[in-house]
Order: C-alpha cells, then structure tokens, then sequence
C-alpha cells in the first residue's frame, strides 16, 4: 500500500462510517475499484478506531455520565434507578451479539464475506430495509427499552457482512421499534463504540505481523495515518448527521446506496472488477 492510498482510505472511513451506506463496503469497493485489491477486514478494522474515538470524543460528557452511574449503581440502589445507568446497561446488552458472532465467524469475515456479490446485492436489500423503516415508522419514542437494545444490537451484528452497515441495520431496527431518529441514531453512536474498540484492538496484531510488503499491505505507519485521518473526517460527520437527521429521512442514503450497488453488479457482471 502507498502512502496516497492509506490516505484515501483513511478519508473513505471517516466519511462513510456514520451514515448508514456501510464503512466497510465502501473501503472494499474503493480498494478494488481504484488500487485493484483488498485491504483487507484488518485494516479496516484498525483504522475504524480513529472514527470511533471521534464518537467518544464528541459524547465524552455523555459517556462519563454513563460509565459513572453504572458504577454507583453497583452500590447503590438509587442510581440503578436512573436513565444513565438503564443506558448503560443497553449498551454492554447490544454489545453482545456482534461480539460473540465476531469471534465465531472471524475467519468467514475476513475471506468469504467480503465477496463483492455479497457486498452489492446486501447494499440493495438493506437499503430497502431501511427503506421501509423510514416509511412506516411511528418515531413515537425517545426512551429505549431491553427489547429495543436486543434487537438493535442484532442488526449491529448483521454489519460482519460488509454492505450491511453497522449504522444502517441500528438505525433500521430502532425505527422498526418506534424509537424517533434521533434517539436511534445517538443510540447507535453508543453501541458502536464497544464493538468497534473491540475489533479495532484485536486486528492490531495482524497489522503489526504484516510487514507491509505484501500484495496491497499497510505498514504500521500507514494504518495509523490512514486512522488519525479516519478521526478527523469522523469527527466533522459526526456533527453533521445528528443535525441532518433531525429534521430529514434516510431516503437519500437508501437511493444512494441501491444506485450503488446496481453499479457494482453492472461492474462485476461485466469483469470490470473481481469479486474476491
């Protein structure tokens, strides 16, 4: 990998992780369509750190609030009582089944996963997801339930397959459950943060052990740059889609992300480009 590369991916990340149109297809599709090969479930995971700090950065008084209620709400059984330490207990809840179906599939995540088919034709199906949920939702709630966490952090779960969008499957699953757009989004904000942290941490050694002189490797060097530019971009769409979906839908992504994949099955259906 050059160093133009890791910054263009750097730069894909931070744009493309927090709308719901899937980090990880979009540094595939680019790797494949611009570089010619794939960089990888590993590096895509590590540079995915810089995004997510950005989160923690932007909700830092927020999650020092949760953290600090869910412990005084070890000793307390006034503070189990309070919204903060509901919340966090959500997140560690949803947390759970990307983490434990990561683990179980991580060889699958990183080979035959990533086919480009697979990529395309789940750009299109979760977009009609999505669709849907924008359409019919009630958004008649702000607060979340156990029952909203369980199943907004199945459909996170669902983002192992890239295409699916760790953004997209929450914010379609929140909506699906009458959350209104905000309180799906900051949510799925939160839940990101465990389990992007957590994948981000384990593909680590894999970056260091890859010298990056293989086929389309990145040094170590480069994955920290392409994650310190992942953090910057981040940060800025951050911000900015918390302020959009407050008063739009999801609709652009939804067409976006079928015209996407359309021409990605036009591409692959031609031999533009290889699938694996």
């Amino acid at each position: 990998m050059t160093w133009f590369q890791a910054l263009v991916l750097g730069v894909v990340q931070g744009l493309t992780e927090f709308l719901p149109v899937s980090s990880s297809a979009h540094i595939r599709i680019v790797s494949e369509l611009w570089f010619g090969a794939d960089a990888g479930a590993s590096f895509t995971a590590v540079i995915q750190l810089g995004t997510e700090l950005a989160v923690v950065i932007y909700f830092a008084k927020d999650i020092g609030r949760l953290i600090a209620a869910w412990f005084r709400g070890l000793f307390s059984a006034g503070a189990r009582r309070t919204p903060e330490y509901r919340m966090a207990w959500y997140v560690i809840i949803g947390s759970v089944p990307i983490s434990v179906l990561g683990v179980l599939f991580q060889d699958q995540i990183k080979s035959g996963l990533r086919n480009l088919w697979i990529t395309a034709i789940v750009l299109m199906v979760f977009a009609v997801f999505l669709a849907v949920a924008d359409e019919t939702a009630r958004q008649a709630r702000d607060a979340l339930t156990l029952r909203d966490t369980v199943s907004m952090g199945f459909a996170q779960a669902l983002a192992l397959i890239p295409g699916v969008s760790r953004s997209g499957g929450t914010l379609t699953a929140g909506l699906l459950v009458g959350l209104k757009r905000e309180a799906s989004t900051r949510y799925s904000f939160l839940l990101a943060i465990p389990a992007v942290f957590g994948a981000g941490l384990f593909s680590i050694p894999d970056i260091v052990a890859a010298d990056g002189s293989g086929p389309f490797e990145a040094s170590v060097a480069q994955t920290v740059v392409a994650t310190v530019v992942s953090f910057v971009v981040g940060y800025a769409c951050v911000a900015w889609l918390l302020k959009y979906v407050a008063k739009h839908s999801f609709m652009v992504f939804v067409w976006y992300r079928i015209v996407l994949g359309a021409v990605l099955c036009g591409l692959l259906a031609t031999g533009v480009v290889s699938p694996t």
